[in-house]
């Protein structure tokens, strides 16, 4: 199965997040992505101002496993707990500080801060879609216990590896996990608080306090150990704050992301082809040359002319030919090929290909989702739409992905970010005069929004799965104003 989502990254990106769930009793599973981008013609984007490289160049792609699904109450209980593969971890490095200890200890502290982040997430959105108070009011309790028994049992941990066989570097990953673990606890409760200010419920304004409690708890602890804190009037902690929080994250989630060497799809069938094509244009000549040769003989001006002809046309039928190969093989292969791995050993691949295309190899099922107006239907029969077809092909093998992981994983994400700068240099200013009139019938001027958009068709496919999906990303100059969904 394909699940995806499509959000608003930064200003001028969007984040494309493509989870590819394999089947635990399949072997092999395959995934098929097709995206179709309906891009207006008046931002003149077209194969000769926005080629292959520059759409990769704005395309970056990061694979990583699906983080492995624990509750929190399950992380903070003493059955089905990633503590209890953490904890021998430390007991391991502490009796026997081998590399192969070392490595498992900081693999194993990475991938509880992966987890904990995971569900600490999925808890705080639980909590906040409730909206029966008196559920809210038992869940934020929940919450509040289970993130105090969680920082407890990992602080206590510290006591296995304060032994001299623990060097100062092998520690310092303990207390990065520390941070970290205080940091996403500090932002998930954070959110919990913004999300109750409003409700005026008598229990849930009592529990709030219990909240700011567990926030204060966890900023204090930080001071204590000397870890930066957010102040007021301290821009620059500030920035060396979030410098270092990045830094934490990097270091956290690293064991997520997946190894990707990427070439080119398909580099010895298009040699072979090549090689035919070169090889065509070379009978071709050849056969004038002979063909003039024994009409004319060895050393005469038609002989000489036909020479120089054959070697003309030669070049021209050799370029001619690698062109029309160029085609066929665009349309069979990819234009990259990502070999995917996990620990050195290899879990799967991808392959992606990009090109435009034009509206009569569209699908029709496509075309009646794109849903045009029709004004636009009218405009199109003179400035039709440009459309981009990004296709993606993943297979991963699921024995030799679960035979590299302890957890259970359901597969790998792909996040996508996809930068729209190139999008926006032909749009006009965002400002637009509107004439309106008052009460008193003078006319007034109000400032209008000039907007674009960009319509995002994806079909995904994987065994019995076919579904589309459908998204209007709203762009002006400024940037990316919303994404709507249909």
């Amino acid at each position: 199965m394909i699940e995806e989502s499509v959000k608003i990254h930064d200003k001028f990106s969007l984040e494309i997040k493509l989870g590819f769930n394999a089947r635990k009793k399949q072997k092999v599973s395959d995934f098929v992505l097709n995206t179709w981008l309906f891009v207006p013609n008046s931002l003149d984007i077209n194969p000769l101002t926005y080629e292959k490289k520059d759409f990769y160049r704005d395309l970056k792609s990061n694979i990583r496993l699906i983080t492995p699904v624990y509750l929190l109450r399950d992380i903070a209980g003493n059955k089905n707990t990633p503590f209890t593969i953490l904890q021998k971890s430390f007991e391991n490095l502490a009796s026997e500080p081998s590399r192969t200890n070392a490595a498992d200890y900081e693999y194993q502290i990475k991938m509880f801060l992966s987890i904990l982040k995971s569900a600490l997430r999925n808890d705080i959105e639980h909590i906040i879609k409730n909206k029966i108070n008196e559920d809210k009011i038992y869940l934020i309790a929940n919450y509040i216990d289970n993130i105090q028994h969680i920082t407890e049992r990992y602080r206590n941990l510290r006591r296995i590896i304060n032994a001299p066989t623990i060097t100062k570097n092998l520690f310092n990953f303990y207390q990065f996990g520390d941070e970290f673990m205080s940091n996403i606890i500090e932002q998930h409760t954070f959110k919990l608080l913004r999300s109750i200010e409003n409700n005026k419920h008598k229990e849930i304004a009592e529990v709030r306090n219990k909240i700011i409690g567990a926030i204060h708890q966890e900023i204090n602890y930080k001071k204590g150990k000397g870890f930066p804190v957010a102040e007021k009037k301290e821009p620059k902690r500030n920035r060396d704050l979030i410098f270092r929080l990045g830094l934490l994250k990097k270091f956290a989630e690293n064991e997520l992301f997946l190894t990707a060497n990427k070439k080119r799809d398909g580099v010895l069938i298009e040699q072979i082809y090549y090689s035919i094509a070169a090889g065509v244009s070379m009978v071709f000549a050849t056969a004038i040359a002979f063909s003039f040769q024994i009409k004319y003989g060895n050393f005469t001006i038609p002989f000489f002319v036909a020479l120089v002809v054959s070697y003309m046309l030669k070049d021209r039928i050799k370029d001619l030919s690698r062109y029309y190969f160029a085609y066929k093989l665009g349309r069979r292969y990819f234009d990259h090929k990502t070999k995917i791995s996990l620990k050195g050993k290899p879990i799967g691949w991808s392959k992606e290909a990009m090109d435009f295309i034009t509206e009569s190899k569209v699908p029709p099922e496509v075309l009646k989702i794109r849903d045009r107006s029709a004004i636009l239907e009218a405009n199109n029969r003179s400035f039709s739409e440009r459309i981009i077809l990004y296709r993606k092909l993943v297979r991963i093998f699921r024995t030799k992905l679960d035979s590299c992981i302890q957890y259970n994983t359901s597969g790998i994400n792909d996040i996508i970010r996809f930068n729209i700068s190139g999008y926006i240099n032909k749009m006009d200013n965002p400002d637009f005069p509107l004439f309106i009139t008052d009460d008193n019938n003078s006319v007034k001027i109000i400032k209008g929004e000039r907007t674009y958009y960009l319509n995002l068709i994806m079909q995904l496919k994987n065994e019995d799965q076919l579904i589309y999906k459908r998204y209007r990303v709203v762009l002006n100059r400024d940037g990316i104003l919303d994404i709507e969904k249909f």
